[in-house]
């Protein structure tokens, strides 16, 4: 999704890409390669992290640079740093490599994968695992804030999910000339060039069967689409509490769906400037006093607080062309508790708004105010009416240990023969490379699955 506002361009869906080989496997299956239609550009730092007393830690592939980096903070945690490395890869190998792009739908596979899995310490969490090796408290949060770009808590997220220190470093952090918009287009005509077809406007309002078997699916607008194989790449939580056509799910009751932990909304606020803040780096995370008890407060009190950590986004700076010239466009994201909070975010939002305003003007964008030039957010409840996401969680279910993997909804669904599921809510995960992985995964499981393998 993009807008465009006052010669802005924003994208108003990921904007970090790691592991681009997944989109090079797409295109050359496809028979296609990717650099054709996608410029993808490397960051170096990959971010920086911008601690609440003003230290900046920068964050990039180089391993001489980032020995660099934790001696600032703790010369004594530089020996942890290489050994969370080592660990990392280990996982990356055994939980990315092998296992993300295989389903998770037999009971047998997962007990088959199980004792490696344990070996992994995927019963601890990402905190507590990264507390192993760093003594320091602010490089804890360095290295263990990585779930919550995929929607997880790192105080409950199983540490599996340490694997993406490895995964980026071994992979890079990118950026889509253009945007993130640009690879979606790029998507689309690749789609087209195989002969697909995509209808725009056309929600979903019930997915259709017969005799147990998924048959097609009806539009709001009433009309009926029949097909051999339905493919839902919506919210799963959605699919089975909206879409069952009437018909109640059995493994994914409603009452069971609901049960389920979520990961946390978010409030957006996309914005352009007049003029450029040329110290604000392309990715930047902004901390705020607290993390262990701001995590809680997100995730399980489902408190909204004064205090807040910012996602800060400036794609100008790396693309000038996203902004009219002489400004700059931004987008920065607060994470906050999902709509279980009882939120009322019709009347909070502009106040939330101004207060990260504020925030970015007091530390890093002072006179932000001034050269505001157009100005709108985004918030949970408009995930939920928008984008059909349960709880306007903006990242389905949470990826705890018994929320991954089997206990995940599966890609081969368990309510109906011929549904399939595909996206952040399904095995393997949320974020880019988790949802490329879980597409890969139907070349393996759908039927005339040669169409995914072409």
């Amino acid at each position: 999704m993009v807008e465009e506002r006052d010669g802005h361009t924003f994208d108003l869906g990921p904007t970090i890409i790691t592991a681009p080989y997944l989109f090079e496997e797409l295109w050359a299956l496809c028979g296609k390669i990717l650099s054709d239609d996608v410029k993808l550009v490397a960051m170096d730092p990959f971010y920086q992290i911008r601690f609440d007393d003003g230290r900046i830690f920068s964050y990039s592939g180089d391993i001489n640079q980032m020995r660099a980096e934790v001696a600032k903070f703790n010369p004594a945690d530089v020996d942890g740093f290489e050994r969370y490395l080592k660990i990392s890869e280990t996982i990356y190998k055994t939980a990315f490599e092998d296992l993300a792009a295989e389903p998770f739908d037999s009971l047998w596979f997962t007990l088959k994968c199980a004792p490696n899995m344990i070996k992994l310490g995927g019963h601890r969490t990402v905190f507590g695992k990264v507390s192993d090796y760093f003594a320091d408290p602010s490089l804890r949060t360095v290295f263990s804030f990585h779930p919550l770009l995929i929607g997880g808590n790192p105080l409950t997220t199983t540490a599996y999910y340490c694997l993406i220190a490895h995964l980026e470093r071994l992979h890079g952090v990118h950026f889509a000339m253009g945007g993130t918009g640009t690879l979606v287009k790029g998507m689309v005509k690749l789609l087209e060039s195989q002969g697909g077809e995509i209808r725009y406007d056309s929600e979903v309002s019930a997915i259709l069967s017969s005799k147990g078997k998924a048959t097609g699916v009806r539009l709001a607008a009433g009309e009926e689409l029949a097909a051999d194989v339905v493919i839902s790449n919506a919210d799963a939580a959605w699919t089975y509490s909206n879409l069952m056509d009437g018909k109640p799910a059995k493994r994914w009751s409603k009452a069971k769906v609901d049960r389920q932990s979520y990961s946390m909304g978010l409030f957006v606020w996309y914005f352009g400037t007049k003029t450029k803040f040329d110290d604000v780096y392309h990715h930047m995370m902004l901390l705020g006093p607290r993390y262990e008890g701001l995590l809680k407060d997100i995730f399980i009190n489902k408190k909204l607080t004064d205090d807040f950590s910012l996602y800060l986004h400036r794609p100008s700076a790396t693309d000038p062309s996203l902004a009219p010239e002489g400004g700059d466009t931004f987008y920065v994201l607060s994470p906050v508790p999902n709509l279980d909070s009882g939120m009322n975010w019709e009347d909070e939002g502009e106040r939330y708004r101004a207060a990260i305003q504020k925030r970015l003007e007091d530390t890093i964008m002072p006179g932000l105010g001034d050269a505001l030039s157009t100005s709108f957010f985004y918030t949970p409840k408009d995930f939920e009416t928008r984008l059909l996401s349960m709880k306007g969680a903006a990242f389905a279910m949470e990826p705890n240990l018994f929320q991954s993997a089997w206990f995940r909804p599966h890609n081969r669904s368990e309510e109906m023969e011929n549904l399939f599921l595909v996206g952040a809510g399904t095995h393997p995960g949320a974020g880019v490379p988790g949802v490329l992985s879980s597409a890969k995964i139907l070349g393996k499981i759908a039927p005339d699955s040669s169409v995914f393998r072409r």
